[in-house]
């Protein structure tokens, strides 16, 4: 039976004392959407999230980390991996933790690698429809960025579809704000730099009636977490997710 050793990764490790911009500078160049804060001894403390270090705009602050650190997702290197999961689903997060016996962090399993594992393993029963997420936030691709990021920050998701007439022509992520180097300008200042110009292209798409097995499948061939559900028209009717996706997992 694999455990979460066979599937732990380093990860960058923070101290409480650390700014907010080597946090958003590691986030920015790296796979991680999440990082994890460490004491003195190496003991893990809990996890920064990307959406925290958006809320920070000057990128010569003197904030540190601490105010922004979260309780971590955290299991034992012999966890077996659909435990893993389930401390990544009730933790809303996209890693867990891996620590010793004296809570020593030693490092993380990311979601986006253990859920190949999980859909492989299982059934996935049920269509889209009765796993997506309805009346999906969205914006339009003229919008301003500034409206977009204090949104992602607000709400804590990792991204939105962009549409157009009701019509998905593309997703913007939080990685995709950190990624773009005038976003913080441009936000700062509330400038007019807008979402098309940094939003990902092109959208991939599922429908209702598709099996939640073809979305996970999707998901995984293409290395994305969300993907908006469309009608027959084409119009955005919903979106479903990789949290969305293993909900639905069967024993």
């Amino acid at each position: 039976m694999k455990t979460a050793a066979n599937l732990m990764v380093s990860i960058p490790t923070l101290r409480y004392d650390d700014y907010v911009t080597k946090a958003r500078s590691v986030l920015r160049d790296d796979v991680f959407r999440e990082l994890y804060v460490v004491d003195e001894k190496d003991r893990l403390v809990g996890y920064l999230d990307i959406s925290d270090v958006l809320r920070v705009m000057d990128t010569k602050s003197n904030v540190t980390i601490k105010g922004f650190v979260r309780e971590a997702a955290r299991v034992a290197p012999d966890t077996p991996l659909a435990e893993v999961g389930r401390a990544i689903m009730n933790a809303r997060t996209n890693s867990a933790a891996v620590v010793d016996e004296d809570g020593v962090f030693l490092g993380g399993v990311l979601f986006s690698e253990l859920f190949p594992v999980l859909i492989s393993r299982r059934d996935i029963p049920g269509r889209v429809k009765d796993a997506m997420s309805r009346e999906p936030v969205t914006c339009a691709p003229e919008e301003p960025i500034h409206r977009i990021y204090n949104l992602i920050v607000a709400s804590g998701f990792i991204a939105f579809p962009v549409v157009q007439k009701r019509e998905p022509i593309g997703i913007i992520s939080r990685r995709d704000l950190l990624r773009a180097g005038n976003v913080r300008i441009s936000v700062k200042n509330q400038a007019d730099t807008t979402v098309d110009r940094v939003m990902t292209t092109p959208v991939i798409t599922v429908t209702p009636d598709d099996p939640v097995a073809t979305a996970a499948r999707l998901m995984v061939d293409h290395d994305i977490s969300i993907l908006p559900v469309v009608d027959e028209k084409k119009k955005i009717v919903g979106v479903i997710d990789r949290h969305d996706v293993s909900s639905c997992l069967t024993p």
